[in-house]
C-alpha cells in the first residue's frame, strides 16, 4: 500500500520518476478497487455503487495519468507519450510497452533514479 499511497500523494507531480513497481501497484490496486465496486454494484441491485465508481474514477483520474507521465520519465521517454492511448490498438500497445520497458539505471533529464542504485 506504501507504493499507492505515494502514487496518490504525488497526485499533480508531473515531474521527476516513477519506478515500475509505484506505477503498477497503483494502476492493479484501482483495477481491483473498480472490481470490486463492480462486484457490489451487479449483486446488490444498487446504483449506489455505479455513482461511487463515478467519483471514484473522476479523483484517481489526475494521478494516473501523473504517475503514468513519471513511468515513462523513468525509461527515458518524454510524457507526451501518454497520448499514444488516443491511437486504438496499435497506441494501446506502444503505450503497455513504453510502460514496462525498464528505467533508465542512471541520472535522466527527470531526475535521479528512483531505486536509488547509480550505475557509474
Amino acid at each position: 500500500m506504501k507504493w499507492y499511497f505515494k502514487a496518490l500523494y504525488n497526485y499533480f507531480n508531473f515531474s521527476g520518476r516513477a519506478r515500475r513497481k509505484e506505477f503498477w501497484v497503483f494502476i492493479l490496486s484501482n483495477l481491483l478497487i473498480f472490481w470490486i465496486l463492480s462486484i457490489l454494484d451487479h449483486y446488490l441491485y444498487t446504483d449506489y455503487f455505479t455513482l461511487v465508481s463515478y467519483i471514484f474514477s473522476a479523483l484517481i483520474f489526475i494521478p494516473s495519468i501523473a504517475v503514468s507521465v513519471r513511468r515513462l520519465h523513468d525509461s527515458g521517454k518524454n510524457g507526451w507519450n501518454i497520448l499514444f492511448i488516443f491511437i486504438p490498438f496499435i497506441g494501446w500497445f506502444w503505450l503497455l510497452i513504453l510502460l514496462i520497458l525498464l528505467g533508465e539505471p542512471k541520472i535522466n533529464k527527470w531526475g535521479p533514479y528512483p531505486q536509488g542504485i547509480q550505475n557509474k
